[in-house]
C-alpha cells in the first residue's frame, strides 16, 4: 500500500509533470504544459496547433487557393520583367520546334491508329509546355517517371523519331520489344523509366528511386514523376506522397492538372484545391503551382523546384494547370462531357504554342518560312518513317517469357514448351513470317 501512496503522491505532484514531459520528447515544459502545469499546448500529432475555447468548423472557403504562377500572358508579353528567364535565342527556339514536333507527330500518329495501323493513341495537344519547360530546366541525369503523356520530355532529350514510331508499332526494333502497348515509351540512355498502364503505380516506386538517391553519398540527381489528377485518386498516390515527406526524398511530384483525367472534369473528381491544396496541409510537403500552358513559367517553376529538392532533400509537390484540347485517347470521344466551344478557346487564345509564337514574335526571333519548312519537314520524315516501321518484323514471339527474371524459372520455361508445341501443331493459323524467327 505505501507503494500505491507514493505513486499516486508522484502521479499528483508538478515536478512529475515536467517530468514526463520531458520523457515525451518536449523541448520546452512551459510549451507542454500550461502556467498550471495541467494542460497541454501541443499534441505530438498535430503541428502548434493553438487552443481555442469557442467550437468552429473549419471549411474549404476559409483557406485561399493557392496562386497560379505565369510568366507570360496569352499574347505572349512577359508580365513581370524580373521573371523572365533570359533564355537563348537558340534555346527558345529548341522549345518551340520541339512542341511543333511533338504535335505534328501526334496529328500523324493519331491518324494511323484511326486507319487500323496500329492499336491505339494518346495525344499531348494543349499539354506541350509543360513537358518541354520542364524537361528544359532538368538535368540529364534526373531520372523520369512518366504516365504515359510525357512524350515532350522524351522529345527534349533526344528521343528519335523512328523510336517512338517503332514503339508504337511494337517491332524488332521498338526498345520495349513489343511488350508494351503503344506511347507506353522507355530509355535507360535517357533516364526514362517504361511507362506502364495503371495508374499511379509509378509514383511509389519514383518515391523508393528517390530515396535510393539519397542515399548515395553526394547525390547531384533527383528523380521527377509526372502523373495527371486522374491518377491522383489512387490509393498509390496518397500512398507515395506520404513516403515522400516522411521519408524525406528528392522527388519532384509532378502533376499535369489538364481537368478532365480519363473522362471526368476535374469538379466530378475531387473537391478540394487542386492536387496543390494537398501538399502543405495534406501531406507537409513544399508546394507549387504553375501555368502550365506557359512554357517561361514552367521552366522557372522547375528549375525552382528542382533546387529545393536538391538542396533540401525533400520532395515538393508541383502542379501545371492545364487543359487537354485532344480526346484522352483514341478510345475516348471528349465532346460527350465538354463543349466543342469550349475546347476551341483553349486551342485558340491559350495554346502553348501559340503564346511561345507570340512571344518570338515580339523578340523578332520568328520566321513564318522557317515553321512551315520545319513542320513539313518533320510531316515527311514520320511518313516516311511509318511506312519503314510497320514493314518490319515483330520480335520473335519467345521473347514474351523473357525480361522478367536473369535466369529464367522452370514454371516459365515449361510454359514456353508448352506454347512451341501448341504453335508447331497448329502454325498455319498463325502468321509467322511477321516475326523474327
Amino acid at each position: 500500500m505505501s507503494f500505491l501512496r507514493k505513486s499516486i503522491k508522484l502521479i499528483n505532484s508538478a515536478g512529475a509533470a515536467r517530468y514526463n514531459a520531458k520523457m515525451l520528447g518536449c523541448v520546452s515544459v512551459q510549451r507542454y504544459y500550461s502556467a498550471k502545469g495541467q494542460q497541454p499546448t501541443t499534441f505530438p500529432g498535430a503541428r502548434d496547433a493553438a487552443f481555442v475555447n469557442t467550437l468552429k468548423l473549419t471549411m474549404p472557403e476559409d483557406y485561399a487557393p493557392i496562386p497560379i504562377y505565369r510568366v507570360m500572358d496569352r499574347d505572349g508579353y512577359i508580365l513581370n520583367e524580373s521573371e523572365d528567364p533570359q533564355l537563348s535565342r537558340e534555346t527558345v527556339e529548341k522549345m518551340f520546334r520541339d512542341m511543333l514536333l511533338l504535335s505534328t507527330m501526334d496529328k500523324i500518329l493519331y491518324e494511323s491508329q484511326r486507319q487500323g495501323r496500329i492499336s491505339f493513341y494518346m495525344t499531348n495537344f494543349g499539354e506541350e509546355a509543360s513537358h518541354i519547360g520542364s524537361a528544359a530546366a532538368l538535368n540529364m541525369q534526373d531520372i523520369i517517371y512518366g504516365q504515359y503523356r510525357e512524350a515532350g520530355v522524351l522529345v527534349w532529350r533526344g528521343f528519335r523519331i523512328d523510336q517512338f514510331i517503332d514503339q508504337c508499332y511494337g517491332n524488332v526494333d521498338d526498345l520495349g520489344r513489343g511488350k508494351q502497348m503503344p506511347v507506353h515509351y522507355g530509355s535507360k540512355e535517357l533516364n526514362f523509366v517504361t511507362i506502364s498502364s495503371p495508374l499511379s503505380t509509378q509514383i511509389p516506386q519514383a518515391v523508393g528511386a528517390a530515396y535510393a538517391l539519397k542515399r548515395r553519398p553526394d547525390n547531384d540527381s533527383c528523380v521527377v514523376c509526372y502523373f495527371g489528377e486522374g491518377a491522383a485518386s489512387e490509393g498509390d498516390a496518397h500512398a507515395a506522397f506520404n513516403f515522400a515527406a516522411t521519408l524525406e526524398c528528392p522527388v519532384i511530384l509532378f502533376c499535369r492538372n489538364n481537368g478532365f483525367a480519363i473522362s471526368t472534369p476535374s469538379n466530378e473528381q475531387y473537391r478540394g484545391d487542386g492536387i496543390a491544396g494537398r501538399g502543405p496541409m495534406g501531406y507537409g510537403i513544399a508546394t507549387i503551382r504553375c501555368d502550365g500552358t506557359d512554357v517561361f513559367a514552367v521552366y522557372n517553376a522547375m528549375k525552382k523546384a528542382r533546387e529545393y529538392v536538391l538542396r533540401e532533400n525533400k520532395p515538393i509537390v508541383f502542379e501545371a494547370l492545364a487543359y487537354r484540347v485532344g480526346h484522352h485517347s483514341t478510345s475516348d470521344d471528349s465532346t460527350a462531357y465538354r463543349s466543342a466551344d469550349e475546347i476551341e478557346v483553349w486551342n485558340t487564345f491559350e495554346h502553348p504554342i501559340s503564346k511561345l509564337k507570340s512571344y518570338m514574335i515580339h523578340k523578332g526571333w520568328f520566321n513564318e518560312h522557317e515553321e512551315t519548312e520545319f513542320v513539313n519537314g518533320v510531316r515527311k520524315q514520320v511518313l516516311k518513317q511509318i511506312a519503314i516501321s510497320e514493314k518490319k518484323l515483330k520480335p520473335n514471339w519467345r521473347e514474351m517469357f523473357e525480361g522478367v527474371y536473369e535466369q529464367m524459372p522452370e514454371h516459365l520455361l515449361e510454359q514456353q514448351r508448352e506454347m512451341e508445341r501448341h504453335i508447331e501443331a497448329h502454325k498455319q493459323h498463325y502468321p509467322l513470317k511477321s516475326f523474327k524467327q
